[in-house]
């Protein structure tokens, strides 16, 4: 009897559907084709063992199971569940008439437990976009699932669960979660506050006008300044996801496996934090069968790369096209993968190899030209991304013993979402253009033209401090976005002035000590 199971299978953050045809006859013969790999085909073993022990019998017949699209390379065990059922269904040991209202994917135990898989959201999406009528699939994966609307999402525990179901001997129940309610609960639950860091008012600002305008920065400053402990804070700054960036990062996560069981919807903006012996694969994504990387984890978010200089070189240089991009694009010889990759990038490094340069309390130890060096472990492209650099020295201890609480992350982020929606408004004619960061040399142009007494305090500076051409465009993207914080239409010399300040390491005269 030939019946017709239906799966998906996750081709970067989209799936597409999967028609398993099983088909038994006269034989003893048991075939699977479709470009199954080596995971699928070893789910033979694991049916057997599954059905064996919930009191069913594997067939003693020829099994003919194509896995269509044939072209279509299908990878990993979450086609255990689909595959035993359509067994099951051609032997007519099971009723077949609901087969073709759900989508169900599973991995099998050997004692028929069901296991969770990778990729549950955008398969919904896609039981949704074809038409079936529900999902069936790991309980731990319901609650993800159960985000896309006007879909039955059922969680099952084990195959007999789906067995009595489709012959109408048991009713799932269906998975409902309150998608928005949930979703607006957790938005403003931060681990980490401002409120906790004492002093570094100015670092403190710098880190809100890159909230502001999505700007990429790096924290330059001795060992226990506190570059760290505030990077962790950036998140609590940032402007509120809106559903569909939510939706978008869920997603990334979920085809990573990064969801948890009581996850649905991510509520808060990503933040990760790799190792710098981190490889340059598990950065920007790939492998034989690609996976997203960090840089598409942190996508909506923060990607927080501590101690900038110790990364491999080649590592931070796969990250200049992303970058500017804001996606990454990984090609093998049968098929391409594309991951979103819009970020942004906070870092950190000390000055120097010992860590003391330019302090006030101790003297650097570092041989002359090593701190140079040190700095020339960061190429200068990847540095022209990068629009805010920050200098930070200690804590006295006069401001650390004070007990006068500091600014909330709270009040700071209210100021923050106000500029983003100043941009949002701007930018709502430009596609692929939602904060000053993105903004091309014609944006620039258009929005961030300073008057004569701004360009005039520019030229000055550029010549003073020699800054290069390449931070021109930076410190009119910077200037734009404090304006905005200020409520103002026009870029004033003041918001020039503290863009230029930003710019430590483009200034020549900054490793010249040694």
């Amino acid at each position: 009897m030939l019946v017709k199971v239906f799966g998906a299978a996750v081709q970067g953050i989209d799936a597409t559907q999967i028609t398993i045809e099983t088909n038994c006859s006269k034989g003893i013969k048991f075939m699977l084709v479709g470009l199954p790999d080596a995971s699928v085909k070893e789910s033979h073993e694991r049916i057997i063992s599954a059905l064996q022990v919930n009191g069913y019998k594997f067939p003693r017949q020829q099994i003919i199971i194509n896995m269509s699209p044939a072209d279509i390379r299908k990878e990993g065990t979450a086609y255990d569940l689909p595959l035993a059922i359509g067994i099951l269904a051609s032997a007519e040991s099971i009723e077949s008439d609901k087969l073709g209202d759900y989508i169900m994917m599973g991995e099998l135990s050997l004692d028929g437990s069901i296991l969770p898989i990778k990729g549950a959201l955008p398969i919904a999406i896609k039981a949704r976009e074809e038409g079936f009528k529900g999902l069936i699939l790991p309980a731990k994966n319901a609650r993800e699932a159960a985000v896309v609307n006007n879909l039955d999402v059922y969680g099952v525990k084990s195959i007999t669960e789906v067995i009595d179901f489709l012959n109408g001997e048991k009713q799932l129940e269906k998975t409902y979660i309150d998608t928005r309610a949930e979703f607006n609960n957790a938005q403003s639950c931060f681990e980490f506050d401002f409120a906790d860091v004492k002093g570094q008012e100015n670092v403190k600002r710098a880190l809100e006008v890159a909230a502001a305008g999505g700007h990429n920065l790096i924290m330059i400053g001795p060992p226990g300044a506190g570059k760290s402990m505030m990077a962790k804070r950036i998140p609590s700054i940032l402007p509120p996801f809106t559903l569909f960036e939510a939706l978008e990062t869920t997603k990334i996560h979920s085809v990573a496996g990064k969801i948890g069981s009581e996850t649905s919807l991510m509520a808060k903006r990503p933040f990760r934090s790799p190792h710098h012996t981190i490889s340059d694969v598990a950065l920007v994504g790939g492998g034989a069968y690609p996976q997203p990387g960090e840089i598409s984890l942190a996508h909506n978010g923060v990607l927080f790369l501590d101690e900038l200089p110790e990364f491999n070189r080649n590592v931070l240089e796969v990250m200049r096209q992303p970058l500017e991009d804001r996606r990454i694009t990984i090609s093998r010889s049968k098929f391409t993968v594309e991951y979103p990759a819009s970020f942004m990038l906070v870092s950190s490094m000390n000055p120097c190899p010992c860590g003391y340069y330019n302090h006030p309390d101790k003297d650097c130890t570092c041989p002359s030209g090593m701190v140079q060096k040190y700095l020339n472990k960061v190429s200068g492209p990847l540095l022209d991304r990068i629009d805010i650099h920050i200098e930070i020295v200690p804590v006295p201890f006069e401001k650390i013993s004070d007990k006068k609480p500091a600014e909330a992350s709270g009040s700071i982020r209210e100021r923050v979402i106000n500029a983003r929606k100043m941009q949002e408004s701007r930018f709502e004619n430009e596609e692929g253009v939602y904060c000053n960061a993105q903004m091309t040399p014609k944006l620039l142009a258009k929005y961030a033209s300073p008057d004569e007494a701004g360009l005039s305090l520019l030229k000055m500076a550029m010549d003073r401090f020699n800054l290069s051409a390449r931070a021109y465009d930076r410190i009119l993207k910077v200037s734009r976005t404090i304006a905005d914080l200020n409520n103002s239409e026009k870029i004033e010399p003041k918001h020039l002035a503290e863009a230029i300040n930003y710019r430590n390491l483009d200034r020549e005269t900054w490793a010249n000590g040694k």
